[in-house]
């Protein structure tokens, strides 16, 4: 079979289209035949070497849906045909509140997705929404799964609430603003982009504000009026104007710090306004079910932003390394 493999750190120029062997299920395990899969920012820093742990050679990529054509010992035996989406992690554990020492997320070390069969453990096996295309469902898992453990979980978003959703574009906050929308809450957006700016509103953002702006803090509470959840996974200098505008018994939940460490949080507003600052990565099988139903109770469909095949994923990844995207980038493999 064909993968995508990583045998030398610099760049998405060092990937290659290989042929490998085709993997047989274990127990336990089913085989998937993949018709699609999903990059994240996490395939990108692998390439440059700026990720823990990376062991090398390693195939990557978290996302994936395809159909199950093979089952090992012991996996159920109705599985066999069924068109899925993959839980994109390893060993979350017993405990809700956070992963197990031994958590790990899917391709790199293990396996990845971007290959034409993959073998799971078959409790990683969701049925894929009927709704969605191949692309639409390979597009959910990991990026869909950060957003809901931080929106639902993490900040407990109601109905209602008001929500900002930072750096509009990539895929976590893309699935945030499909989330928050679908479950009536009122969104707003940042971004450097005015286009993305104008594609969020039409995805249902109710407004937003250029980061690049002096201002565009108090523009953002001007316009909003205050919120009640930020989510975020930018960090950097533009938290503190995330948090300023934050109502009493506010929720800050923090899934990424592409900018690095935050200066200057402002203690007294931390206190006395009640506030909360959050931190939340991935989610369990048991939050990926959850999604799954309010995707197909919603029928949210997700963004994408530019489909390769498999063979162009060094141009996938290239795209991804720009911030240019709005929505997922997907590699279809069939």
């Amino acid at each position: 079979m064909k993968a995508v493999l990583l045998r030398q750190l610099g760049g998405p120029e060092q990937l290659s289209i290989e042929d490998i062997a085709l993997p047989k299920p274990g127990p336990g395990q089913v085989r998937i035949r993949l018709h699609a899969s999903a990059l994240n920012r996490r395939d990108v820093w692998i390439t440059l070497g700026q990720y823990p742990g990376i062991r090398l050679p390693c195939s990557m990529g978290s996302d994936g849906a395809g159909v199950v054509d093979q089952l090992g010992p012991g996996a159920p035996a109705n599985l066999l045909g069924q068109e899925a989406v993959i839980y994109p992690a390893y060993d979350w554990g017993s405990n809700p509140r956070f992963p197990s020492p031994a958590f790990r997320v899917l391709g790199m070390p293990d396996p990845g997705t971007f290959a034409e069969y993959l073998c799971v453990p078959s409790s990683h096996v969701f049925a894929k929404p009927a709704h969605l295309n191949w692309e639409q469902a390979a597009a959910i898992p990991l990026a869909g799964l950060t957003s809901w453990r931080a929106l639902m979980t993490q900040a407990v978003t109601q109905p209602g609430e008001t929500v900002l959703v930072t750096g509009i574009g990539g895929g976590v906050a893309t699935f945030a603003l499909k989330w928050a929308t679908a479950l009536g809450a009122q969104v707003f957006v940042t971004s450097g982009d005015e286009a993305k700016l104008e594609q969020a509103q039409q995805m249902g953002a109710a407004g937003g504000v250029n980061y690049r702006a002096d201002d565009w803090d108090k523009q953002l509470a001007k316009l909003t009026g205050g919120v009640d959840v930020v989510i975020d996974g930018t960090g950097g200098p533009s938290f503190k104007g995330c948090f300023s505008v934050l109502k009493p018994a506010g929720r800050l939940v923090v899934y990424g710090a592409t900018a690095g460490n935050p200066p200057g949080l402002d203690m007294v507003r931390l206190f006395f306004r009640q506030a909360h600052i959050i931190g939340s990565t991935m989610g369990s099988p048991d939050e990926f079910a959850q999604m799954l139903r309010f995707i197909n109770k919603h029928r949210i469909k997700p963004a994408i932003d530019q489909v390769f095949p498999l063979d162009q994923a060094t141009a996938a990844h290239q795209r991804l390394l720009t911030a240019a995207q709005l929505g997922k980038i997907v590699l279809r493999s069939a």
